[in-house]
């Protein structure tokens, strides 16, 4: 046996004597959570609406997409790798870490001369925020059972929400009447209130202690993978061709280290990612439900505004507000599903329901893509509302499935993977655009341009949007498939929960 690994196995399914905190603990705890969740839902959204402002300082517009796509790579990197050290080392310890990153992070960005300075501090940003999600779901399974944990997960997905939709509004107002660098200055005293919180409120957290050994070499390999392959998904149909030798040398790259990675976990005595978490059906099946229904919402997000702008006339503020009914419509949903779980032992009826609107409702605009800009908000509310449905049941399902001392390997791993399908849905859809117009939008890029594409070529900007719509409803199609394929297993309740013995 190798030195570092315990000689007994862990067990393949939940155990008890795990969730015997209180509910004025489990608000303690919560608080913590929240705050953390939001300083890295809020950074994900602030800096959009100050990039051109950025660009305009530094004098250096070509670079620019990098600030947004070197968090985008780095946090989804390193997903995976927080869940497994939090597995070895303990929550507290990794959230303490990925958040003193993060601030570290966010003050490089904030006095970085250049821009290349700049984009390295958003690595470095990606490198701390990347954890806080995962770990925030990793702890919630910690302290709440199963049958209890869906409302908590909805008021996760809330604060997401609010982040979301106030991150544009604080970064515009910010770079216009501030400094850009503000934006990035307001994540410190935040975060170290978080950090002062997750200090403090997690210290009671259960340890699993069982003897690891950390597959480094897994782990590099892995997010060696995944770099390439983002890069290729970022970069595809809008800084090069796809048929280009650049993505296709990232593509090759991408393929041989991901073939490497696989080998890796074949032989590896403790797999970075544990075999048992990969091979259990419950975990596949509802890690790709969530990533293709989260992956819609993504998509939807970042090509709606150029929906609008090209279709409906609307200006950039207004197709902005637009967006509010499909951000703010998925907390419902899941708030919803989150109940039914804590009530009903065929929990997923709901979220299937929630799924068959979303397609029928999604479908309605692949018919007919030009309906007025109050039936699209009509629609995108259904569209939402579906969405928000899948998140909890598919989570906590997972978490209930695998052991306790896999939990932050599995939350990992479902995160890393939900981005990379996101990502690739967001490069189909962009596919879709380049392949009618014969453009690029670039995530959302010249109005003008697509336009007066549309015009030469005689091309109806509202049945261009219509590929994109449909690809939607696949996805959601195959996320529905995937959500029914899904084992439904009991969720244990506090009550069925043995306290460990008295010390």
């Amino acid at each position: 046996m190798p030195e570092g690994i315990s000689s007994v196995s862990p067990p393949s399914g939940p155990q008890p004597g795990r969730w015997v905190f209180s509910h004025g603990d489990i608000r303690t705890v919560m608080l913590g959570l929240v705050l953390a969740t939001f300083l890295a839902a809020l950074n994900q959204t602030i800096v959009a609406t100050a990039l051109p402002t950025i660009g305009r300082d530094f004098r250096d517009f070509e670079m620019l997409p990098w600030v947004v796509t070197a968090y985008l790579l780095t946090s989804t990197a390193v997903a995976p790798l927080y869940g497994k050290l939090s597995d070895v080392y303990g929550r507290r310890a990794m959230m303490l870490a990925s958040i003193g990153i993060f601030i570290a992070g966010s003050a490089a960005c904030a006095v970085a001369p250049n821009m290349v300075m700049l984009i390295l501090g958003r690595g470095l940003q990606g490198v701390g925020g990347g954890g806080i999600l995962p770990l925030a779901q990793t702890i919630l399974a910690d302290v709440v059972a199963p049958r209890e944990r869906g409302r908590y997960q909805a008021y996760m997905g809330s604060v997401w929400v609010t982040a979301g939709l106030a991150g544009p509004v604080f970064g515009g107002m910010l770079a216009e009447h501030f400094h850009w660098s503000v934006i990035f200055w307001l994540n410190v005293p935040v975060g170290m209130v978080a950090a002062l919180m997750a200090h403090k409120t997690l210290g009671r957290l259960p340890r699993h202690d069982r003897r690891h050994k950390l597959d480094l070499l897994g782990a590099v390999l892995m997010m060696a993978a995944a770099i390439p392959l983002l890069l290729a998904l970022t970069w595809g149909g809008t800084r090069y061709p796809w048929l280009s030798p650049p993505i296709a040398a990232l593509v090759v790259a991408a393929a041989v280290l991901s073939f490497l990675f696989a080998w890796r976990l074949t032989r590896a005595s403790e797999p970075f990612l544990p075999l048992p978490v990969l091979a259990n059906p419950v975990m596949r099946m509802g890690t790709l439900s969530t990533s293709f229904s989260q992956g819609v919402v993504v998509g939807l997000t970042i090509y709606l505004p150029l929906y609008y702008e090209v279709v409906h006339k609307f200006s950039a503020s207004d197709s902005g507000l637009a967006l509010i009914p499909i951000v703010v419509m998925s907390t419902p949903g899941s708030i919803l599903s989150g109940r039914a779980m804590m009530h009903f032992d065929r929990y997923k009826r709901v979220a299937v329901a929630g799924l068959v609107g979303a397609i029928t409702a999604l479908a309605l605009l692949v018919w007919n893509p030009a309906m007025p800009p109050i039936a699209v908000a009509a629609v995108l509310s259904v569209v939402a509302f579906g969405i928000g449905t899948t998140y909890p049941v598919g989570t906590i399902s997972i978490q209930n499935a695998v052991s306790r001392y896999q939990v932050g390997a599995a939350m990992g791993a479902m995160n890393f993977f939900r981005g990379l399908t996101a990502a690739f849905i967001v490069a189909a859809m962009g596919a879709i655009l380049l392949a009618t117009l014969g453009v690029s939008p670039e995530r959302g890029g010249s109005v003008v341009a697509v336009t007066a594409t549309a015009d030469a070529l005689g091309v109806d900007l509202a049945h261009v949007f219509r590929g994109v719509f449909a690809l939607g409803v696949l996805c959601l199609v195959a996320s529905l498939i995937a959500l029914i394929y899904m084992e439904e297993r009991p969720l244990r309740g506090r009550s069925e929960d043995v306290p460990p013995p008295a010390a």
